[in-house]
C-alpha cells in the first residue's frame, strides 16, 4: 500500500491563532490530522512559539517534512504596531474593545516598514512606510503626538526625511 504523501514532500500549512495561547484542537485536527500528526502536541507548541505575542492575534506558518514541523511566526502588519506601544499583555476574554491610543516615534515605524517590505506591494521604502501609516492610523495611535494623516501629508511634501532603502 502506498503511503499518505510522500515523507520528503514539504507541506507549508497557515493558521491564525491567538499569541500565548493553546488553540483549541477542534480547528487544528482538520488542517494537521490528515498529515498523520497529533493535534494537542501542535497546539502546545504554538503556544510556546508565540509567548512573544500574547495576546495578539498572528498568524504561524508550518513547515512540515518528515512528521516534523518547524514553526514560524508571521506578524501582520497591525501585530508589529501593537507590540511597539509596549502595552501590557490582556486578557482577551476580559478585555473587549481596547483602546490603543499611545505615541510611536517615527524610527520604530521605518523599522516596522523594513519588516514588511517583503509582503509589502510597494516598490519604494517610502511608500511601505505611508501603507504601515495607515495602519498605524485604523488602530488609533498617535506618532510622536502628531496625527498619522498629518505625517503621511509630511513625507508627499517632503518635509520628512527618512532612509532611502
Amino acid at each position: 500500500m502506498l503511503p499518505k504523501f510522500d515523507p520528503n514532500d514539504i507541506k507549508v500549512v497557515f493558521l491564525r491563532c491567538t499569541g500565548g495561547e493553546v488553540g483549541a484542537t477542534s480547528t487544528l485536527a482538520p488542517k494537521i490530522g490528515p498529515l498523520g500528526l497529533s493535534p494537542k502536541k501542535f497546539g502546545d507548541d504554538i503556544a510556546k512559539a508565540t509567548g512573544d505575542w500574547k495576546g495578539l492575534r498572528i498568524t504561524v506558518k508550518f513547515t512540515i517534512q518528515n512528521r516534523q514541523a518547524q514553526i514560524e511566526v508571521v506578524p501582520s502588519a497591525s501585530a508589529l504596531i501593537i507590540k511597539a506601544l509596549k502595552e501590557p499583555p490582556r486578557d482577551r476574554k476580559k478585555q473587549k474593545n481596547i483602546k490603543h491610543n499611545g505615541n510611536i516615534s517615527l524610527n520604530e515605524i521605518i523599522d516596522i516598514a523594513r519588516q514588511m517590505k517583503h509582503r509589502s506591494l510597494a516598490i519604494e521604502l517610502s511608500e511601505t512606510i505611508k501603507e504601515i501609516l495607515g495602519t498605524v492610523q485604523s488602530v488609533g495611535c498617535n506618532i510622536d503626538g502628531n496625527h498619522p494623516h498629518d505625517v503621511i501629508d509630511d513625507i508627499n511634501s517632503g518635509t520628512v526625511e527618512y532612509p532611502a532603502s
